[in-house]
């Protein structure tokens, strides 16, 4: 074999005159006279290659029989090109070859790694997991998942720097089901009983702290047996970090730092300084609890304007108890009747009845929709929204939380349509004071808001007996550009206030010991103050890399269904395994 002395990227016109070998994959094949270009590429890129007879006619003939895909290496001499390509970084030479060899020939591809395909929709996503060594080839999803592997190592040196200690914790866990389905292994040796693949290390994080480690971090794979969407996989990356002895400020200063880390290190961006907003702030103002802010179009209550309005849908709402919030759309007001219909269907999937609407003409006049409803509080209304000429003006009237998530859908759906928001903005924020606990209507129980071992605030305790709805939970959520990127909190280090908690919860004495008293019996031995948080690592990447697909940032990601394409799984197994493992299945159903 011809073995590399250079890959494909690195080669430059200060090199011409050397010798030298690249190995690599055929990424084009030109048949020009006499002469036979080939380009080959490797993960740095790629280098023409130029066939000449005179140069022996045994590897010409080889180099004729070359197709895209094929795996070679060839050897020669820099040259410089006559015809520059000013596309790629080696457009200034090329390389004469003396020798090449075939060293394995590719099958007729499904799919070609054309950079051009990228995002022209040309091969099918199933098509590109199917295939996934080809697709990775290809230099976007090489640049992705390279992308990826210098976020982890920043923040693995970060965390380190911070005096943290990086600790695994194990994959066959018990299940301690929370929301999501745990996925479940049969264990051979103790028949009829169960492991979990974890959802989140979050008790076993919890007692690296009550073992004295004081600062703990992990990059872990997480299993959530749930339905996906384009931001979520069955199986998903986060940075997990516990930290011991701290308050809700350590942890967002540990959190920054890494952050500014990889900003500054990746897109050599300073971040300044990271506001906080409450929660019932960005539900308000934003109708979302991770709302983009880098664009306005805030929700207003208008309910004070909307009692001068003779307007059935408003009087029926607040009559009702309900509220009356708007916003202005910058650039709607050119929608036809035909698209605000549409609006007004698409928001019933939120609880919406319908989507009144208007438009704001020049001259600050209302035109269209319910303007004739209008007349006597336009100034007003206009005013208060800070509506603009050429804005469409749209109202929710109903419960405040109808109101809020309407409103709150719509604004994300306007911003994408109409591109509110500028690519190149990092619109950063913590989330802060989320309620502790939420009614379920349909149970009739106290929920957790985010989960069980989250702490209220101290001061607040005394309202576990009297008032739960009023108490304020020390959770915090940290968002980018619309994202979700960080949750976590100040956990419950006292065994009596845990018990209150599932008591609460309807969680009873014998299932909380039978779920969680292994985390109830270490915390009785001495447990410190703690508190952390989860980072979703997908989701960052994403972000950094300005995908919406997560299945671009995951090296074998799986389908909407939990399907690997390429390995065919999950697939079925054979009655001996079973067997083994003492399971039966039930007859299909017919």
């Amino acid at each position: 074999m011809l073995k590399r002395t250079h890959k494909c990227g690195e080669l430059r016109a200060e090199n011409v005159g050397r010798t030298v070998t690249l190995n690599g994959w055929v990424d084009s094949y030109r048949h020009h006279g006499s002469l036979i270009f080939i380009d080959v590429r490797d993960h740095t890129g790629v280098t023409q290659l130029v066939f000449d007879p005179d140069q022996g006619k045994e590897m010409y003939d080889l180099a004729a029989t070359y197709r895209r895909e094929d795996v070679i290496a060839a050897q020669g001499k820099i040259v410089k090109r006559q015809s520059v390509n000013a596309k790629i970084p080696t457009g200034e030479i090329e390389i004469v070859v003396g020798k090449s060899e075939r060293l394995n020939k590719c099958a007729k591809p499904p799919m070609l790694p054309d950079e051009s395909r990228d995002d022209t929709g040309a091969v099918s996503e199933d098509t590109r997991l199917r295939y996934r060594y080809i697709d990775l080839r290809r230099p976007r999803m090489q640049q992705i998942i390279r992308t990826r592997h210098k976020v982890t190592q920043i923040i693995r040196n970060t965390m380190t720097e911070m005096g943290f200690c990086e600790i695994e914790t194990p994959v066959l866990c018990k299940s301690t089901p929370e929301g999501a389905r745990d996925f479940l292994v049969p264990c051979r040796l103790m028949p009829r009983t169960f492991y979990a693949l974890p959802q989140s290390p979050q008790i076993l994080k919890q007692i690296l702290m009550m073992s004295g480690f004081d600062r703990y971090f992990q990059i872990v794979k997480c299993f959530r047996d749930e339905n996906l969407r384009f931001d979520r996989q069955p199986e998903f990356t986060q940075l997990d970090v516990e930290m011991a002895f701290v308050e809700q400020d350590d942890v967002f200063a540990a959190f920054e730092q890494v952050i500014r880390a990889v900003w500054k290190e990746l897109l050599n961006v300073e971040v300044s300084d990271i506001p906080r907003l409450t929660y019932d702030e960005v539900m308000n103002t934003y109708g979302s609890d991770k709302p983009d802010l880098r664009y306005g179009v805030k929700l207003y209550d208008i309910t004070a304007i909307a009692r001068k309005c003779d307007f059935r849908v408003f009087t029926s709402a607040m009559e009702s108890g309900g509220v009356v919030k708007a916003i202005a759309v910058p650039g709607a007001g050119s929608f036809s009747r035909k698209q605000t219909d549409a609006l007004a269907e698409w928001v019933k999937q939120f609880g919406a009845g319908g989507l009144p609407t208007t438009k704001v003409s020049a001259g600050g006049k209302l035109e269209g929709g319910i303007a004739k409803f209008l007349d006597a509080v336009a100034p007003e209304l206009i005013a208060t929204l800070g509506a603009n000429d050429g804005d469409l003006i749209c109202f929710a009237a109903d419960k405040l939380d109808v109101v809020n998530r309407v409103l709150g859908e719509l604004r994300r759906k306007m911003a994408n349509e109409l591109k509110l928001a500028s690519e190149n903005q990092w619109a950063m924020f913590w989330v802060v004071d989320f309620p502790l606990f939420l009614w379920n209507e349909e149970d009739q129980r106290w929920d957790s808001a985010h989960h069980p071992f989250c702490a209220p605030r101290p001061e607040q305790l005394h309202l576990l007996e009297t008032d739960p709805h009023k108490i304020t939970a020390q959770t915090y959520d940290f968002v980018i550009n619309g994202h979700e990127m960080v949750s976590g909190s100040i956990r419950i280090h006292q065994p009596e206030v845990q018990q209150k908690i599932f008591k609460l919860l309807n969680i009873s004495d014998e299932e909380a010991k039978d779920r969680f008293g292994f985390l109830i019996e270490a915390m009785s031995y001495g447990c410190p103050p703690l508190g952390g948080f989860a980072m979703g690592l997908d989701r960052l990447v994403m972000l950094l890399c300005k995908t919406d697909n997560i299945r671009d940032v995951i090296a074998f990601p799986k389908t909407q269904t939990g399907a690997d394409l390429m390995m065919q799984a999950p697939s079925a197994v054979g009655a001996k395994q079973l067997d083994e493992l003492n399971i039966l299945l039930k007859p299909e159903a017919k």
